[in-house]
């Protein structure tokens, strides 16, 4: 098999994760985990979404969690080699990022997104395609402006769960124009767990073949139908290096009910059971990794204990199999 030695991987936990939760995760447990996984070795993590709280409560916190981990003694040491990323989907989200940065206590780095399905791009952004691509361009300039880098998310890659199936080279150009508009990194989403291995495999190789830059290119895998390590399998064996997880698997889609109020959140395809939707756990990606001889400069001891206490965070029993089972030993135990 031919993979790379060396990957990078980006937890989404505190943003990603917790935006799924239908109740309030406490900013101080927000806090605990930003700083645990810094202390862990993770470098690149999303704190939070600075969108309209009215839709999405979770992250009501926004500006105190920014503040909070800005001023944390526990993590000081590590933040000047750390990228905080807040997603901001629409222009109001990037004037926030933006008052933050100059406030000094704002985002590295801000994430926009678009979908190769038009439906889902409308929905989730509320303007077209067309329309998305020139704000983008201008709040990119922005950011640029304010000292923030910019993330630009292609999503519903491998299918759409309001139109069905997408056409994979719809999104290889959308990567390109992300980067000819001044996006210093490219994430490549897979929204709902629609990417099967052989699929992700021809996604990849293609976006090396006609678009390079490997080490700007972020892989983000669901694991809905249980298939996000085999789509991890398949991206490294097309040489991609840079990858996004959550611990214990959690997250996806903005809650719909959080804390007994019914708000907007996703919409009508929102999945109403939270084990039914998720992203690839970081706890069972780093042993995996660890297993292959692939490294990932992380404490994975300490990955396996956050994975632990971030059950009882959430309070319930997530998707991670290395929190049950443990790292496999690297030598003979003597019992």
């Amino acid at each position: 098999m031919n993979y790379p030695r060396k990957v990078i991987i980006g937890d989404i936990t505190v943003r990603d994760g917790y935006q799924h939760e239908e109740k309030f995760i406490p900013t101080h447990a927000k806090l605990w985990m930003l700083e645990q996984l810094l202390l862990a070795g993770f470098k690149n993590i999303e704190v939070t979404n600075f969108g309209n709280p009215r839709g999405m409560p979770q992250f009501s916190d926004a500006d105190d969690l920014f503040k909070k981990i800005r001023t944390s003694k526990k993590v000081s040491h590590l933040l000047a080699d750390a990228s905080l990323t807040a997603i901001t989907i629409r222009e109001k989200a990037v004037e926030r990022a933006i008052q933050a940065k100059l406030e000094g206590y704002g985002p590295d780095r801000i994430l926009l997104m678009v979908s190769t399905s038009e439906s889902h791009h409308i929905k989730n952004s509320g303007l077209s395609l067309k329309d998305y691509w020139k704000m983008a361009e201008t709040q990119i300039k922005k950011a640029h402006d304010a000292g923030i880098k910019v993330n630009g998310t292609v999503s519903t890659i491998w299918g759409c769960p309001i139109e069905g199936p997408t056409d994979l080279n719809k999104a290889i150009d959308y990567t390109q124009r992300w980067f000819d508009i001044g996006a210093d990194d490219v994430e490549h989403a897979d929204h709902d767990g629609s990417a099967s291995p052989d699929r992700v495999y021809r996604y990849y190789s293609m976006l090396q073949e006609k678009v390079g830059m490997t080490e700007k290119q972020i892989v983000h895998f669901h694991t809905t139908r249980g298939w996000g390590l085999a789509n991890v399998l398949a991206a490294l064996q097309a040489g991609m290096t840079h990858y996004e997880s959550t611990m214990g698997g959690i997250g996806g889609q903005p809650a719909n009910f959080v804390d007994g109020i019914p708000v907007a959140g996703t919409g009508s395809y929102y999945y109403k059971d939270p084990n039914l939707v998720g992203l690839v756990s970081t706890e069972d990606l780093v042993v995996m990794l660890d297993e292959m001889g692939i490294e990932t400069n992380l404490d994975i001891d300490k990955v396996l204990e956050i994975g632990a206490m971030n059950e009882r965070i959430v309070g319930r029993r997530l998707r991670s199999e290395a929190i049950k089972n443990g790292r496999i030993p690297k030598s003979l135990t003597g019992r």
